[in-house]
C-alpha cells in the first residue's frame, strides 16, 4: 500500500500528459484549497518556495462567482463570461516580499463592487478579476524561475484549466525560453490517474505504507505517510 499526498497527485498528472517530463522544475499548484510555488526536486522530494497567506485561488474564484449568482463550481463559470467581457475595472493587486499569495484583498474588492454597483457589467468584472489574479501569479512565478534559473515550469490543479491562465503562462514561457507544461484537462480536477501516478513513482522510491495508514487532512507536501 501506497500512501500519496493529494496535491502531490496534482503535480504528477504532468507525467501522464508528458511522458517526456522529468526533474526538476518549478510546479505552480493552483487548485480550491491550495495556491504553491514548489520546486520539484525528484518524483517524490518537494520544495515550497512560496503559498497564500489565505485564500487559495479555487476558493476566491468560487466566493466571488458565488457572489455573481454563478453556479458551483465558480472558476469554469468565471472563465466563460470574463471571454465576453473587458478587463477594464481597476482591482488591487497584493504583492508580498518573498514568493507568497495572498487574494483576499482582490476578493473583497469584487464583492464590493458587485455589491455597491448594481449596473456593473459581471461580464467585465470577470474578465477584470481573472486578468488581476493571473498577473499576480506571473509576478511570484517570474521571480521563482528567476531565483531558481529552472528552465521547466509546470501548472496543476483545477483552476490551470483556466483558458485565460493557460494563455498567459504560455507567453510568459516564450517570454522567459521557459518549457511550459500543463496537464490535460481532464486531469486537472481530482481524479484517480494522477494518484496513481503519484502513487507509482512512491513505488519506485519504496515509500511503503503499512496497514495502519488513515487519511490526513492537514498533510503538506513532501510529508510522508
Amino acid at each position: 500500500m501506497f500512501g500519496v499526498n493529494h496535491i502531490e497527485g496534482h503535480i504528477a498528472a504532468n507525467y501522464i500528459t508528458f511522458k517526456e517530463l522529468e526533474p526538476e522544475f518549478l510546479c505552480l499548484v493552483i487548485s480550491g484549497g491550495h495556491t504553491h510555488l514548489v520546486k520539484i526536486e525528484d518524483y517524490t522530494s518537494f520544495k515550497i518556495l512560496g503559498r497564500t497567506k489565505d485564500d487559495a485561488i479555487g476558493e476566491a474564484f468560487d466566493k466571488v462567482a458565488r457572489v455573481m449568482n454563478l453556479n458551483y463550481p465558480g472558476g469554469p463559470k468565471i472563465d466563460s463570461l470574463a471571454k465576453l467581457g473587458k478587463a477594464n475595472i481597476e482591482l488591487p493587486r497584493t504583492h508580498l516580499e518573498g514568493l507568497d499569495f495572498s487574494f483576499s484583498g482582490i476578493k473583497t474588492a469584487v464583492l464590493n463592487l458587485n455589491h455597491n454597483q448594481k449596473d456593473i457589467d459581471k461580464k467585465d468584472l470577470c474578465a477584470s478579476f481573472e486578468k488581476a489574479v493571473t498577473d499576480m501569479l506571473i509576478e511570484n512565478t517570474k521571480k521563482a524561475l528567476k531565483e531558481t534559473k529552472l528552465k521547466k515550469l509546470a501548472l496543476a490543479g483545477g483552476v490551470s484549466a483556466n483558458s485565460y491562465i493557460r494563455e498567459k503562462f504560455l507567453e510568459l514561457g516564450e517570454e522567459e525560453n521557459v518549457e511550459v507544461y500543463f496537464p490535460s484537462l481532464n486531469l486537472c480536477t481530482d481524479n484517480a490517474a494522477m494518484i496513481a501516478s503519484a502513487g507509482y513513482y512512491n513505488f519506485l522510491k519504496g515509500n511503503i505504507s503499512d496497514l495502519t495508514l488513515n487519511a490526513i487532512p492537514n498533510l503538506k507536501i513532501g510529508e510522508k505517510v
